[in-house]
């Protein structure tokens, strides 16, 4: 299981990092980067959701209607 681990760093920036679990053990932690302004911020959590959505498979085929 992943999912996004959003904090406020000590010099006040909110970090954002993709945390990978199994079970209750942390196997792996990826640090996207850390944002001052909301807007950076959005692209981060953006940046975050893609890197757990690229090695997912879609249960549905789309293409036929162009959706894919």
């Amino acid at each position: 299981m992943a999912y996004i681990r959003k904090f406020k760093t000590s010099s006040g920036a909110t970090a954002v990092q993709v945390v990978y679990k199994k079970g209750r053990e942390v196997q792996k932690i990826a640090h996207i980067g850390s944002a001052n302004s909301e807007a950076s911020l959005e692209k981060l959590l953006e940046k975050a959701q893609a890197v757990i959505d690229e090695g997912k498979v879609s249960l549905f085929d789309l293409s036929k209607y162009g959706k894919a």
